[in-house]
């Protein structure tokens, strides 16, 4: 006989890595789950109903989810039958680029209520269902910038630092439970959010702050972020695993745990090595650089 339908909830279906991660689960010729693929905004669901097609209504529902607010989890939660989560994907989340100073507290904020507190939400409204059947899995769509910080995302790869503590502290307990974390953690993934949001903050005004750090921003930074994204960005399809071209820079900070190696050659790269830069993103895309890290 073979086995019920695991359902699926995955959090920000609009556009990007949760609408493809959706439409493929949708899609398994085995038809092994059913995905409950949800969004804030209702309003831009067209996209993922496309490209969902015939699996649309059968293997994939689509739903309201506002992962800041405790009463749209709870709404979306007892839409689903039975109430059962057996696999959540927290995928919802919100950029935010610029000098520090140009940025207001309000928006600091909503990028920590959206990426670390929405998922904590969800995490808190699914685990006691989970702990009950003892068995459960729990994947968090992190970030490269997780695991190091990055000049001018400050704020955003804080919230994903917190949410890989949180996580990683989680895992332990839920082990006795039978219940899962997996952490993913892309590289740069080329997406209508992200280009989006670098072409907003190309115009920005960043008030209060000084004409050095915008001139940094916008003639260093900006011009590098764009080649990054087209040398060596990755589709939301490939999110399956963290983009391997990004090990070299991540490789320096686990060679010298205090930091202090990847702060520098960050710096030197961005500031004083720019033609160097460019040429080792051209290489990396055509996979003309062969490195390999070896465990220490």
């Amino acid at each position: 006989m073979a086995d019920a339908p695991r359902t699926v909830l995955i959090s920000g279906c609009s556009s990007g890595i949760g609408l493809e991660l959706a439409v493929q689960l949708a899609h398994d010729h085995r038809q092994r789950y059913q995905v409950v693929a949800t969004m804030r905004d209702l309003g831009k669901k067209g996209a993922l109903e496309a490209a969902a097609g015939e699996a649309l209504g059968q293997t994939l529902t689509v739903a309201q989810l506002d992962v800041c607010s405790d009463e749209s989890v709870a709404q979306c939660l007892s839409c689903i039958q039975g109430g059962e989560v057996d696999v959540l994907v927290n995928n919802a989340g919100v950029g935010l680029v610029g000098p520090l100073e140009g940025l207001s507290l309000a928006a600091m904020q909503n990028v920590f209520d959206t990426n670390f507190f929405g998922a904590v939400r969800l995490v808190r409204a699914v685990l006691p269902g989970m702990k009950k059947r003892r068995k459960g899995h729990i994947v968090v769509v992190s970030s490269v910038m997780g695991l190091q910080g990055v000049v001018f995302n400050e704020v955003y790869a804080a919230s994903k630092f917190a949410l890989e503590g949180f996580f990683e502290s989680l895992a332990v307990q839920l082990l006795q439970f039978n219940i899962f974390i997996t952490l993913v953690e892309p590289g740069p993934v080329v997406t209508d959010f992200e280009g989006k949001l670098l072409e907003q903050v190309s115009t920005a005004e960043f008030p209060d702050t000084d004409p050095d750090t915008l001139h940094y921003f916008r003639d260093f930074y900006l011009p590098a972020s764009r080649e990054l994204f087209r040398s060596v960005g990755q589709s939301p399809q490939d999110v399956a695993q963290t983009n391997a071209r990004y090990t070299p820079l991540a490789a320096l900070k686990a060679v010298d745990p205090s930091g202090s190696l990847y702060v520098r050659t960050s710096h030197r790269l961005l500031f004083r090595w720019t033609r160097f830069l460019n040429l080792g993103l051209r290489c990396l895309a055509c996979g003309c650089l062969r490195i390999r890290i070896w465990p220490r």
